[in-house]
Formats: C-alpha cells, structure tokens, sequence
C-alpha cells in the first residue's frame, strides 16, 4: 500500500477528535457582516480563515460548568505551526485564552464562560454550554456559525448540538428564546409538537449543514447522528425534529474501540464522520466505523404542511475491503462559494470524499458511488504511526493540505495524549 508523508503540527491534545478548517465567511454571512463578530476573523485572532479548530476531551484549566458533565474544548490552531506542545492547564484564567506565543487558542469549553444563559436566560439549556466532550463540527460559512457536536454525559447519555458565536457562547440575539443557541436531550424539540419524532437522547456523535429551510423562512437546517443511530435535524428557529429512526445508521452506544480491535491508546470516544452532498440531489454520508460501512442517506422534503421538513427518501450502505472502522470523512473538494450551502461538510458537486481509517491508519479516496479512487497508509518519514491511531480528518480549503487528528502515543514521543498531523492531499 503506499504511504503518504505526514509532519506533526500539534501534540499534548488529549481525546484530538473532531477537526475542522474554520475557512472564510461569506459576505452577507452574521460574522462576515457584523463588526463586533468579524473582528475575531481577523489574522492571528481566534476564527482567523487560516486556523484550525480541534476537538479534545480536556478543559486545559478552565474550571467546569456542569461537574456531572464531561470536559472538553475545542482549540484554535495555527497550522502552520510544526511540533506545538500544548500546555495542559494554559486556560485555568478563564475566557478565550491563548498559548504559544497565539498559535493556540481556546475557542470554548464546558466552562462557565459559555453558558448557553449568558446570552439566552430564559432557554430550557440555560447551564449548557456550547461545547462538551465534542465528537463533531460543522461550520456553516455560508450564512451563520459554528455547529459543535458534544457527548456531555458520554455515548449513552444525552447528548447537546449548539450554535455557537466567534466567541466560542452560544447563540446571541437568538431568535428561538426557549432553545436559545443549544440542543439538548428531548427539552428543545419543536413546539408545539414535532413534525417527525426525534431527540439528541444519546451523544451527538458528527453533524452537517444541510442548507436552508424548505419551510422558505431562510434558516439554517443542520443534520446530526446520534449515538443510538438516529438521525434529526436542527432548525436555528423552529428546533429540533428528527429525520431517521434509532439504528438507521449504525450505532455506537455501548460501544469502545476495544470492542473493535483491542488496540492500544484508547483515549477517545467512538465516533463518526457526516458529510453532505447536494447536487444533483441531497445525499447525507455516514460513517459507521463499527460495520466497516457507510450509510448513504438521500433526503427528500416534506410535511403535513408541505414542504417543512427534510424527510429520508432512500438509504443505501457503501461496503469495501478498505474500510477499517472509518471513524471520519471529509471533502476533497470543500463547498467554499455557494451561498446557502459553504461549509467544511460540504462536497463541491462531483467531489470524491476522504475516508479516515482508524483501525489500519489510513486514508481512502472514494467517489460518490462508492468506487475507489486510491488508499494511502499514514506515515511519519519511515515510521508507522505505532500505537497511536487517527480520529479526525480535514481537508484544507484550498483542497491542497489534509489534517488528521489522533490518539495516543506516537513512535519517539514523551505525549500519549493526542495531536494533529498535515499532509499533501492525494
């Protein structure tokens, strides 16, 4: 098989887990047009279009929100950056703090400072946070913010979707005063009854955009895996309503990476990639890292009322020999210009996707019907990635760069932790 070269950007990130480019905002877009929030696109600043956000399971310091919930962040890379050794504890002042001279910075955490109530007192998720033990990230570029995925409470537990501003809280000025910037559990479900049932009843495991609304309200509409295997969909006004029942896709409640293989660097939690393809139709691509597979989800729109929801028109599986629990997928080509669909989860039409191997450590590139373009195995000049395994994959915008995260302890290196890898796309 042959191998592609990687270089180590960032170690010291325990659980490294979701990643994304946090890319370039469209105009017309809240963070591209207002002042107060493009001012932390600036260069060097937090959402800066050149970094990087970073899952990890860790606070780095910062005090908890919710002690009977897990910890977790995600940081601002800069990924330019070679061999950055990320301070354990370099967030204990609280607030957006910074590392390294600024090539790392804490967007959010499970802290006080990113109680969903700072900006929303009156929501049902007043004590939630934006962030906890994230496991995904959608960005939508396109026309609004950041989407985190989280499993506070682990796999089994309720899980939280949010909203979150460039400040790392949740939704400002939100337009739903009752769900504010964060979903959670089955309280923040659409009022005053569901169109199709659905909860965040378990982890929040991947999202995507989906796009705007069908309803013509112009909103944004973001699809997210659960834990248990179902699918909902989240409207920025409207709430939360399902798409797809329990065990539509592949679940991963009750469920470790020693079920799997019995490798070592156990670190992180299960979880799974999600990406969206929306021409000529819309199609959702589901990891399933423990079925070798991946569930391919066509979405058709509907309701009692016309055309309300997303609903699902058709499912199929993709089955390869190369699939070695693919923990995440991500565009070769990222959607960057369209203006209701720009996000890190979105396939230009015609786009192969990366598919991200945890249990061999490697990378397939496969087209939209399944066939393979190639395969490459990760390495670090002559070495095998060891014990460490990869739990993250990214695409630059640009479609020139890929960025990996993974767990565990790398051949030659002190850190057992986690950390994010580059190299050359293929």
């Amino acid at each position: 098989m042959p191998a592609i070269n990687g270089r180590v950007v960032a170690v010291g990130i325990p659980g490294a887990s979701a990643i994304a480019p946090v890319g370039t905002f469209l105009p017309g877009s809240p963070i591209n047009s207002n002042p107060v929030l493009a001012a932390f696109n600036q260069p060097g600043r937090v959402c800066d279009p050149t970094r990087i956000l970073v899952g990890s399971r860790s606070n780095f310091g910062a005090p908890k929100a919710n002690p009977d919930q897990a910890a977790g962040s995600f940081l601002s890379i800069d990924p330019g950056s070679a061999g950055l050794v990320v301070p354990g504890r370099f967030a204990a002042s609280g607030g957006q703090a910074s590392a390294l001279a600024g090539a790392v910075q804490l967007y959010s955490a499970q802290s006080p400072d990113w109680h969903n109530g700072i900006y929303t007192p009156t929501a049902v998720t007043a004590d939630q946070t934006a962030v906890a033990n994230p496991l995904g990230m959608s960005i939508n570029n396109a026309f609004g913010r950041f989407w985190p995925a989280n499993a506070p409470y682990g796999l089994d537990g309720p899980g939280s979707s949010s909203i979150a501003d460039p400040d790392g809280r949740p939704l400002n000025n939100a337009l739903n005063p009752s769900t504010g910037g964060v979903y959670f559990d089955d309280v923040t479900g659409r009022t005053p009854a569901q169109i199709v049932p659905g909860a965040i009843s378990r982890a929040a495991a991947g999202t995507a955009l989906i796009g705007r609304s069908p309803d013509g309200s112009g909103r944004a509409v973001f699809a997210v895996v659960v834990a248990d295997g179902s699918v909902v969909q989240e409207h920025t006004v409207k709430a939360l309503d399902g798409i797809a029942p329990p065990r539509t896709v592949h679940p991963l409640v009750h469920r470790s990476w020693g079920d799997a293989r019995g490798h070592r660097g156990q670190v992180s939690l299960p979880r799974l990639g999600v990406v969206m393809s929306y021409a000529p139709e819309l199609v959702l691509y589901v990891s399933q890292p423990f079925d070798d597979s991946i569930k391919v989800i066509k979405l058709t729109v509907g309701g009692p009322q016309g055309n309300e929801v997303f609903l699902p028109g058709g499912l199929r599986t993709i089955r390869s020999s190369t699939f070695d629990q693919p923990v995440d997928l991500a565009p070769v080509r990222i959607e960057t210009t369209h203006p209701d669909r720009a996000s890190n989860t979105t396939l230009q039409p015609g786009s192969d996707f990366y598919v991200c191997n945890r249990g061999n450590d490697t990378i397939v590139r496969m087209r939209q019907d399944g066939s393979i373009v190639g395969v490459r195995r990760v390495r670090l000049g002559r070495h095998s990635l060891g014990v460490a395994r990869l739990n993250g994959i990214a695409t630059s915008t640009d479609g020139s760069r890929i960025w990996l995260t993974y767990v565990g302890a790398l051949p030659g290196s002190d850190d057992d932790q986690g950390g994010v890898l580059e190299l050359p796309a293929f």
